[in-house]
């Protein structure tokens, strides 16, 4: 059985396994998305009528999905379903600075209009024009209003790379914040690993500081994951936050390079548990790419650490443009 969506005065039978946010493109309505994989929550919805079904507000806080909101691509009703006009609450923000921190990673700092309260380890969606991404902070609100973020450029990446050419005080909007990544109280004599990949750096270094900052007094180590020596950043200052006493430790795991100095060479999986064996007792945090986050909560569990232990967030990338078509060379005559 097909569902059937109202949204103002749009009334849209849904075709055989078409999500909401497929159908209502098809109507001609302009929701912005991102993963189209539940993640980014960029496609939220509310619905004053009917059941989205569980999938759709799976990972959605209490108080949302109390108060009808759903995310439109995981959303496939069978009976009908009265959505809400308008977009959910946005805040403006202006861009402050951008700045390459990387081999395509710009550090960009946003100026809020108004204080987003949040913890270091959850994400903000960005808005610009239509198109909307998620991005992690790599800030703390204990830093100050400010915003940081740390975006990959990708070579078709319409926001990314409007982003690493945007202007000090061009300006966006900003949803959120959203995940569970993030540093909770309770035990701070548990020990900590942080496993990221790419700019899964960024939540990861905010939690670290957050924890540090709460007053943790476990042993917090932080492991970077690149696919070649070339592919990390920070480097400095993450080397600068190890004292010696073990209290803090950061390894770079390269999945390529010259084996026998201070980098890891290797599957970052295959490393990981190399260097950390035994997860039982400790709190495990996994950012970046959604093969390798997947891999690593599979093996953190099979190591003795506890689901409720392993916070996981997943970076999907969003659909790109198909590249342009290239048309014959004229022949000379």
């Amino acid at each position: 059985m097909t569902g059937r969506i109202r949204r103002g005065n749009l009334d849209l039978a849904l075709e055989p396994g078409e999500t909401a946010l497929e159908g209502l493109l098809r109507g001609g309505v302009a929701v912005p998305s991102s993963c189209r994989a539940g993640a980014c929550q960029a496609c939220m919805l509310r619905a004053v009528a009917g059941d989205p079904g569980a999938a759709a507000q799976q990972g959605l806080a209490p108080a949302l999905r109390e108060q009808g909101w759903f995310l439109s691509c995981m959303a496939r009703p069978t009976g009908e379903l009265v959505i809400e006009e308008g977009p959910p609450p946005a805040i403006g923000a202006t861009i402050a600075e951008v700045a390459p921190i990387g081999p395509a990673i710009v550090r960009v700092r946003l100026e809020p209009d108004e204080d987003l309260s949040y913890r270091p380890g959850q994400y903000v969606q960005l808005i610009q024009g239509d198109h909307v991404r998620a991005y992690s902070l790599a800030s703390s609100p204990a830093d100050g209003r400010a915003l940081e973020l740390h975006v990959r450029v990708h070579r078709l990446g319409r926001v990314s790379r409007w982003l690493a050419a945007a202007a000090p005080g061009t300006r966006v909007g900003l949803r959120g914040p959203a995940g569970t990544c993030f540093y909770t109280e309770g035990r701070p004599e548990q020990p900590m690993l942080l496993v990221g990949t790419g700019t899964g750096l960024a939540p990861l270094r905010a939690i670290v500081h957050d924890a540090r900052r709460r007053g943790h007094t476990g042993p917090i180590s932080l492991v970077h994951g690149a696919r070649d020596p070339d592919g990390f950043y920070l480097v400095d200052e993450l080397k600068g936050m190890s004292d010696g006493t073990g209290a803090f430790s950061y390894v770079r795991c390269a999945m390529s390079g010259e084996t026998g100095g201070e980098i890891e060479v290797g599957d970052l999986a295959q490393v990981t548990q190399r260097l950390f064996p035994n997860l039982k007792g400790w709190r495990v945090f996994l950012c970046g790419s959604p093969d390798r986050v997947t891999a690593l909560k599979k093996q953190s569990f099979l190591r003795g650490a506890g689901l409720k232990d392993i916070s996981a967030d997943a970076f999907l990338t969003a659909e790109m443009p198909p590249p342009p078509l290239r048309t014959p060379a004229a022949r000379a005559t």
